[in-house]
């Protein structure tokens, strides 16, 4: 008598594996959504659409053609050359001199034989809270030609007064004058963060050898201090490259274009020629050459030892 084939049940399936993003809480995500939205809307479309313009003619509407004609006028223009030419003299003046002041002030905010210290680090952090249309307009009431304090006091002392506004020396010095005032404390307030977090122990060890003070700062200081240094060092050149306000507003980037910065001709190209599509070439050329400057920066003082 033959048997029946025996048959095994079927063995269950595993569950399919689901994929990572079907396994990702989604909650998450809809919360950022706003954030999202309005960032594609004010910020990444506007970035998009500004240089999308930089190929076009903005004055001839909507149906210009693309082309490269404002990139090549970028080349050839003369006052673009004078502008880049004046941001570059301000950055390799100013920022230098306005760092090492900065990086003295934090010194000395940083002493233990200051009193009133805390009193002290608000006196000095206090200009940037004043507006930039306001200090401005202070110092160009300080140095007027006819009736300002600082030509006041040169007279006073026997010195002739100095047209502080209409000549192109006198006038770069009266920005670079203003820019450090406002950006000292600032950056000095930056840079004692910075010492504050260096430790004690490093400099007892230090004058337990027998280092002296200036050896302890230029030894020890400095370079611990390099990474607080290089924070300042990339958004001063940065914020120089976009230079603005006090051109426009205490010397009016005179006299003769003297003092015209990159900032503020794309300002009159932008504004005041209603020449976006040029503007928009400026803008993305200013933001090239403060990416090149940062890596710069970044390669020769960010490396290790």
């Amino acid at each position: 008598m033959t048997t029946a084939p025996q048959f095994k049940p079927a063995e269950p399936r595993p569950p399919a594996r689901k994929s990572r993003w079907a396994r990702t809480p989604k909650a998450p995500y809809l919360f950022i959504l706003p954030y999202l939205l309005i960032f594609l809307t004010f910020w990444a479309w506007p970035i998009i659409s500004s240089f999308m313009m930089s190929f076009k003619d903005s004055r001839l509407g909507e149906t210009a053609p693309f082309g490269l004609s404002n990139w090549s006028r970028l080349v050839q223009d003369e006052f673009f050359r004078t502008a880049l030419r004046n941001t570059l003299v301000i950055m390799i003046i100013q920022v230098p001199l306005m760092l090492s002041l900065a990086t003295v002030l934090a010194v000395a905010l940083n002493s233990k034989l200051l009193k009133a210290a805390g009193w002290f680090r608000f006196a000095f952090f206090a200009p940037l809270v004043v507006g930039t249309v306001a200090y401005s307009a202070v110092f160009r009431l300080l140095f007027n030609t006819d009736f300002g304090m600082v030509n006041r006091g040169l007279t006073s002392i026997g010195l002739p007064a100095v047209d502080w506004l209409n000549q192109s020396g006198p006038a770069m010095t009266v920005l670079i004058l203003a820019m450090t005032w406002r950006w000292t404390g600032y950056n000095a307030i930056i840079l004692l963060a910075g010492l504050q977090g260096i430790s004690e122990d490093v400099y007892e060890a230090a004058s337990i050898d027998g280092a002296t003070p200036t050896q302890q700062f230029w030894k020890i200081t400095l370079p611990l201090l390099r990474p607080s240094l290089l924070f300042c060092l990339v958004l001063s050149v940065i914020g120089t490259l976009q230079l603005f306000t006090e051109p426009a507003l205490i010397t009016n980037s005179g006299p003769g274009n003297a003092t015209m910065t990159l900032g503020t001709y794309l300002y009159q190209q932008g504004f005041r020629s209603f020449n976006f599509g040029y503007a928009s070439a400026i803008a993305y050329t200013v933001a090239a050459i403060a990416a090149i400057f940062s890596v710069v920066q970044l390669r020769l003082f960010g490396r290790d030892e």
